[in-house]
Formats: structure tokens, sequence, C-alpha cells
């Protein structure tokens, strides 16, 4: 006789409409009928910001519609399969749907961990710095490895990605990247890599094959909308620096210098862009940056944090983790926040960062309802 799954699918489906209330689809699609219309409108480019603000939240809705919807016609397909499995007793199409069931639920718990995301600034895209700290040449070949986790997770999300600077190392690796991850909530997302991330492995650079401890630093801001209008960054206030792109090994990759670095000084945030083909491209990107960091640092003053964000910054080594990568001598990938660990670390590594950032975020969850 063939199982049923009659009253898992009833389950599933109370779920979706759960979901279906709680991120407020309907208002959704009213709001992508509204933005449609704007970005159909004539003279929508004569004023680039308000087209990149109306093109950018067209491109979120739409993505957080079709995921939705998505998951409702495979919830959908897997009622009609149930049904003709129980009509025919036949016990593939029951396989298919127990695999589909275990799919959708999936699905279901990563929808409904976002609508915890209701963080002022949740639903901002993200600038994420990833900076070299202890290990020396491991250390900066962690950084690249970050880089592209990061990298891969954004586009197996369908998120869009842009690398503003790296700076390579002598031999290997990166000593600093700095790019930005656009898409619905990624800031809400990364917020929660924020902090030193530690790797242990045998060490590839390592002539007696080693093993190496090596840190680096994550740091993840909200990009604002309104930032360009709201922080002022007076020309006294910054030092600009040009100079050539450059690439691994130091080799130089174009023939003019149109790499731009802003330092602020004031508070000695630096700030650099290569990414964009001319020099006033790369420096209107840099101060983007600039404000865009400068903005998060006054929020964080006023959350008073200022002083914890300081001290991870100075202190990149061990003891101030937020997370361990260990691929020697047995493999695991532990936060030391949330305690969830994972025996798979390349999977994780390829970009497969969802159980990791979910348990986090349920913590946070948890831990503001105790303190309410």
């Amino acid at each position: 006789m063939a199982v049923s799954h009659v009253d898992d699918l009833a389950h599933q489906r109370g779920r979706v409409a759960q979901l279906e209330a709680d991120l407020d689809i309907a208002a959704k699609r009213d709001r992508l009928g509204e933005l449609r219309e704007r970005a159909a409108e004539p003279g929508l480019w004569d004023d680039t910001d308000h087209a990149r603000r109306v093109t950018t939240e067209l491109s979120r809705v739409e993505a957080e519609l079709r995921r939705f919807e998505s998951l409702v016609d495979r919830l959908d397909d897997l009622e009609v399969l149930e049904q003709l499995a129980t009509e025919e007793g036949d016990d593939a199409s029951v396989a298919e749907v127990t695999s589909g069931l275990s799919e959708v639920q999936a699905e279901l718990d990563r929808l409904e961990v976002g609508t915890m995301l209701s963080g002022e600034h949740d639903s901002s895209d993200a600038i994420v710095s990833v900076h070299a700290g202890e290990g020396g040449v491991d250390a900066m070949d962690w950084t690249q490895m970050l880089q592209r986790m990061y990298l891969r997770w954004a586009e197996q999300r369908g998120y869009g990605a842009e690398v503003y600077d790296q700076s390579y190392g002598e031999e290997a690796g990166l000593k600093s990247s700095t790019f930005e991850i656009q898409g619905p909530d990624a800031y809400g997302w990364l917020s929660a890599e924020h902090g030193v991330h530690r790797l242990v492995r045998i060490s590839p650079f390592d002539s007696q094959a080693r093993r190496q401890t090596s840190f680096a630093l994550v740091d993840v801001v909200p990009v604002l909308p309104e930032v360009d209008q709201d922080v002022d960054v007076p020309e006294e206030d910054i030092r600009v620096d040009v100079y050539r792109s450059s690439g691994p090994g130091g080799q130089s990759v174009n023939t003019t210098d149109s790499a731009v670095r802003i330092t602020h000084l004031p508070t000695g945030i630096v700030v650099s862009c290569q990414n964009e083909k001319s020099q006033h491209q790369n420096k209107a990107v840099a101060l983007r940056v600039l404000k865009v960091k400068l903005a998060e640092l006054e929020r964080r003053k006023r959350e008073e944090e200022l002083d914890e964000l300081r001290g991870a910054v100075q202190n990149v080594g061990f003891g101030s983790q937020i997370r361990s990568y260990v691929m020697h001598p047995y493999q695991m990938v532990k936060d030391l926040r949330s305690e969830f660990e994972t025996g798979n670390v390349q999977q994780v590594l390829d970009g497969d960062l969802d159980e990791l950032l979910e348990a986090e975020l349920r913590r946070r969850v948890r831990e503001a309802a105790e303190q309410e």
C-alpha cells in the first residue's frame, strides 16, 4: 500500500498560507505593478539616481514574488502527483512526492527565516570587505577563499555582485577585497557574517606540509539609497591617491593611473576602487563606498557598538573568531555563536551558507525574545 502524504501536504499548504500573510504578497503584487509602470516611463533615466532606485526595487520585488510563486507551483504539482500516486499505487511517484516535500519544507524554512529580517536596513544591498589577519600568506589565501565563498553564495541565490577593489598578496591570495552584493535582504542575511573567520588546514605554502591556522576579518555594511544625500564628506577631510590597477603578484593590469584610493582623515577609513575604466568613475564608486561606511559607523555609534567594532578590527586572530573552518585533522565548520556545525567544509566554501546563516538569525531572534 502506497504511503499517503495528504497530511504532510496539508501542513505545508498551511505554512504557505501563513507565509503569504507574513510576506504581504498581495501588497507586493500591487507594488510590482506600480514599479513596472514607473520603469516604463519615457523620462525615467533623466534622473539616474531615481531610476536606479526604481529598477533596484523592481528587481527585488520580482525576485521575492518569483521565489514565493515557484514554491506555490511546486506544492500544487506535488498535490496532483500525490493524487495520481494514490489512485495508481505508483511507488515511483510516491518517492517523488517524498523527495519534493523535503525540498518544499527546506525552502519554506528559508523563507520563514527571511521574515525574521525586519531590521531597519535588512532589506538593503550589502558591501562586504574581507581583510587578511594573522597567518601570513595563508591568511591572504584564506581571504581570497572567503571572497569566492560569498560570490558563489550570491550567484546561487540569483543576486548580483560587483567587485570594487582587490589588493593582491605578493605570493598568493588577497590582502583585502571589497565587493557589493545586490539582492533582496542581502544585508539582513550577510550581517551574520560580520566578524573574524578562522581556517585550520595543512598549508599549501609550507614545504613541510605543517598545519596552519589563518584568520580573516569580514566587515558587512548596508547600502542605503539615501546615503549620498545624507552623508557630507568635505574635500578637506579626504586624501585621494591614484595608482595603476594591479593584479596577482603586483603586475600592472592598466597602463594609466585610473585606480583610486580615498582615505577619510578623521576616521582613518580607507576605500579603493579599480574596477571601473576611468579615474573619474573609480573615484565616484570609492566615494560612494566611503559614504556607506561612514553612515554605518554613525549608526554603530548610536548603538554604542563602535568600541567593539574597533576591537574586532584590531584583533583579527585567535580568540576573536565567530566561526571556525577546520580541514585538518578532521572536516568541520562550526559557528561559535549559534553552535551550528556541519562536516561538509567544501560545500560551505562553495557558497552553501544558508544553514549557517539561518542558525545565526534564529539565535538572534531567540536572544532578542529572551531580553524582552
